[in-house]
């Protein structure tokens, strides 16, 4: 693993700080086909509108408590739009409302990560440290392995009529996703980032 990014781990574990990991995705109406299993000759059809713009943007943090290491998952979503960085610091103001104390965002290098307004809620909240991934590195972010998961293997040839019913579905498995402790600790493990208590030593 990279020094770069054991460092700001490092810190978050010697400050007792929540270590967040904060990642976008999208999703489009044209479904993400996979096979599946079918009557013989009965092969599936989705219909779905292959050209339509509407999507669905989605935002998710994994969060690692300082104590006892308890995984959390927070997420928002906005629909035929896309998180700028007022989208983002929105998000990040809401979930400082949820982490009490220090906390340590780790996040990639995308533009929606710099601006007026992350500037702005840095100067606001003195206990927030924000920290880059190494450039092309999504293997270091967990949050990736959530955004698989959702799309690959519960989402996979769902074709809804609108954004509105794939931003319900989305909504749906990420509460599901948000309940299930030894999945989130599932998708820590399935990237290259190790778990902070091997960084503590």
């Amino acid at each position: 693993m990279p020094l770069y990014v054991a460092s700001p781990a490092k810190r978050a574990c010697g400050l007792g700080a929540h270590l967040v990991l904060l990642d976008e995705s999208g999703m489009l109406l044209a479904p993400l086909v996979r096979r599946t299993l079918a009557p013989r000759g009965q092969t599936p059809l989705l219909l779905h509108k292959a050209k339509h713009r509407e999507k669905v943007s989605l935002i998710a943090a994994l969060t690692l408590s300082p104590s006892r290491h308890h995984l959390g998952l927070y997420f928002s979503s906005l629909l035929n739009s896309s998180f700028n960085h007022v989208g983002v610091a929105w998000f990040l103001r809401q979930l400082l409302k949820y982490l009490r104390g220090p906390v340590v965002v780790i996040w990639d290098r995308g533009p929606m990560h710099r601006g007026p307004e992350i500037r702005k809620l840095l100067e606001d909240y003195p206990r927030l440290t924000i920290a880059s991934l190494p450039a092309y590195a999504p293997d270091l972010n967990p949050v990736e392995q959530v955004w698989n998961y959702l799309k690959w293997s519960r989402l996979c040839n769902f074709a809804p009529i609108d954004c509105q019913e794939l931003d319900q579905a989305a909504f749906g498995e990420l509460q599901a996703i948000r309940k299930d402790k030894d999945r989130l600790r599932s998708f820590w493990r399935g990237s290259e980032l190790p778990w902070p208590r091997a960084l503590a030593s």
